[in-house]
This record gives structure tokens, sequence and C-alpha cells, in this order.
């Protein structure tokens, strides 16, 4: 009866210690969002910076992300995910404390690098420590409610800041994401991971310290980049570079096409069927193969974005909105599920470090030339190529992972008969 219940012990998702993990990274992608709303206005008002300096904001904290996230993932594999978790958040929470001295341009988006490359390494570590402490049968569905507690922070945190900055109280706004940074490092230092799988258990001296004769170890591309993850995270370099138009450029549209009163209830619409549905995705992705989520997904997320294109009235945004959270919702977890999956469970760390690196440089490379298409055409034009965009994936999708996987599966299959 004790072996009973200790293996139902391991196959449940909502333990204490997964909620840590989910709480931590709600309030670290929080204060993410809340800065990448409230910031540029910042510049503005207070800085008295121009347009190209309101992008350098968002642009420069990309830079230090994409720096971070090639050793994100190998500190996390070779030093531990929880000491960099807390590592990662420490810097994190120090870099919004140094924004209270930032008087000048240049000092301001100096932190903003720092911050970057400290965003990249807690989300690395906290991602690849929530699925260490999922089990492996219901991986998809664990890493779905993980993802799931991201996209609420990406409905609140772009309302929460520009409430925060309603007064252009910059004090109170830096106060108000230290607190919310400081909650993100304090449940990061409360979570326990799997004995099997924690840091301090196992010698890392195989791993970190060579043999004195053999010298030190020299430093490959294959200790940043995990092989098995870069197929699919070349698929989510092209979605993420769809989904900038999404994010960067929407309230401009809803001016453009008089419905601003409708762009926080978009970004609602977009979240909430996320959550809706992240159940059932979850689901569908343990109990039967990722194309089931894959080609669906992508083809309401596809829809959604032309479907935007087109849009003039209120109720056709919101409801474009509500397909592509569907298609997103899906999609993303879809992908960080099988980063993990394809990498053998020491180089989870890499993997995980390799699909961000790649989303990450899909997001800042596609607001650029995104907007690059909006300025030569127009925001319409924009969205329908968005749109292409995210259906042009499913020829690399094909290509790079499922007829690979299936070639594996008959290979494997011949192999077992012989």
């Amino acid at each position: 009866m004790g072996l009973e219940s200790s293996g139902l012990l391991r196959e449940r998702i909502w333990t204490k210690d997964f909620i840590v993990v989910c709480l931590s990274s709600f309030f670290m992608f929080l204060t993410f969002y809340i800065l990448a709303t409230a910031f540029p206005l910042y510049v503005k008002d207070s800085l008295h910076g121009n347009e190209q300096q309101m992008g350098l904001v968002i642009t420069v904290y990309v830079i230090g992300g994409i720096i971070g996230r090639p050793f994100s993932g190998l500190w996390v594999d070779r030093f531990g995910k929880k000491r960099m978790a807390v590592f990662g958040l420490s810097v994190f929470l120090l870099a919004c404390i140094a924004y209270f001295g930032a008087t000048g341009m240049l000092l301001f988006l100096a932190i903003r690098l720092i911050h970057g490359f400290a965003y990249a390494l807690s989300s690395t570590a906290t991602s690849t420590a929530a699925s260490s402490i999922i089990p492996e049968s219901r991986q998809g569905e664990g890493i779905g409610y993980y993802s799931m507690f991201m996209s609420i922070a990406m409905a609140v945190g772009p309302a929460l800041g520009i409430w925060l900055w309603k007064d252009e109280n910059v004090n109170f706004l830096l106060l108000a994401v230290c607190i919310i940074a400081a909650l993100s490092l304090a449940f990061v230092i409360g979570m326990r991971l799997p004995l099997q799988k924690a840091e301090g258990l196992v010698p890392t001296s195989t791993t970190v310290e060579p043999e004195p004769s053999e010298g030190k170890k020299r430093l490959q591309w294959s200790d940043f980049i995990e092989p098995k993850a870069l197929p699919i995270s070349l698929v989510g370099f092209i979605v993420s570079f769809a989904y900038s138009s999404l994010s960067g450029f929407f309230a401009s549209f809803a001016q453009e096409i008089h419905q601003s009163s409708i762009t926080s209830l978009f970004f609602l619409a977009f979240a909430a069927m996320i959550v809706l549905f992240r159940p059932v995705i979850g689901k569908v992705f343990d109990k039967y193969k990722e194309h089931y989520l894959y080609y669906p997904g992508v083809a309401l997320f596809a829809v959604g974005l032309i479907l935007l294109s087109q849009a003039h009235s209120g109720d056709a945004v919101l409801l474009s909105g509500s397909i592509m959270g569907i298609g997103y919702g899906a999609l993303l977890p879809c992908f960080q599920t099988l980063a993990v999956k394809l990498a053998p469970e020491h180089r989870r760390g890499s993997a995980m470090g390799t699909f961000f690196l790649l989303f990450d440089l899909g997001y800042g490379f596609g607001s650029y030339f995104m907007g690059m298409i909006a300025s030569f055409t127009d925001y319409r034009m924009m969205y329908a190529t968005a749109g292409v965009m995210a259906l042009l994936s499913v020829v690399f999708y094909y290509v790079l992972h499922h007829r690979l996987r299936g070639r594996l599966t008959v290979h494997k299959k011949q192999t077992e008969t012989v």
C-alpha cells in the first residue's frame, strides 16, 4: 500500500513544489510585461527620449536575453537548476533596484542589458526545474499548466504596467516591480527538486571539473546548443517571428482602425482562450502524438492573424484574438515539451536554453521586419504576412521533425523485429 501510494504521489502534477515554481515564473514574467509596457512611456515622458530610444528599451533587453540563453542552458546543466534559478533571480531583482539610480539613458540601457541576461538565466532555470518536477508520463500536461502562468502574466502585466504609470511616478512603478521580483525570488528559494534530480546529491566533479591530466576542457558549440532540440526550436523561431506582430504593433493597429478601446480586451481574450483550453491541450499531447496539437494549432493561429488583417469592427478583432489564443496556446507548450523530451535528461537545461534562444531571436528579428513591412505598406499587410509566415512553419515542422520522427519510429520497429 505504501509503494502504491508513493507511486500515485509521483504521478501528481499539482504538488507544492510545482505550484511554487509556477508562482515564481508568474511573478518573473509579470515583471517583464509590466516593464515592457511602462518603460517606453517612462523613456518618453521622464527621460525625454525619442521613438527610437523607446524601441531600444525593448531591443536592448531582448539582446541581453539572446546573449544569456546559450550560457543559461550550459550553466543550468553544470551547476544545477535551483542554484542557477536563485542566482538569476537575485541578479534580476538587483537590476530592478538599480533602475532607481538610472538617471541617464546610457546607464538605463546598460541595466536593461543586464536585466535581459538575468531574465534569460532565470527563465531557463525555472522552466528546466518545472520539467524535472513534472512526472514523465504527464510532461505535456504539466508543461502546459506551467506555461499557462506565463499566459496569465501576459494578460495582466500590460494593463498593470499602464495603471502603475498613470501618475507618471517612476518611484512607485519601480517599488511595485521590486516587490514582485522579490516574490519571484522568494518562491524559487523555497522550491525543492526530486531527490533523484536535485542538485548537490550527485557529485558534479565529473561534469564540471576535468581530470587534471587532461587539462581544462575546451567548450564546444554543443555545450551551448542541444542539437536534438534544434529542429523544433527552429519551428518555434518562425512562429515567434509571426507572433511579434501582435505584441509590438497591435495597439497602433487598433488605433488606426478606431478600435483603441478594445486593446486590453484583445489580449484578455487571447489569454483567456489559452487558459480555457490548456487542460485539454496537455492531455492531448500526453495521449496522442504532438502532430495532433501542432497542425490544428498553427492553422488556428494563422487564420486568426489573417482574420485580424481584414478586421474592421471590434467584434471581428476580438474573434481573431480568441482564435489565435487557442492556436498559440497549443503551440507553445507543444514546442517546450518536445524540446525537453527529445533531449537527454542531463541536457534538459541546454535544450530549454536552445528553445528560448531561437524563440527570442524570432521575436527580435520579427519585431524589426514586421515594423519594416508596416512602414512600407500598412498594418493589414503586416498581419497578413505574419499569417503566411505562421503557415510557412508547417514546411519546416514536417521536414525537420514530423518526417524525421516517422523514419526513426520505422527504423526502431524494424530493429526490434530483427
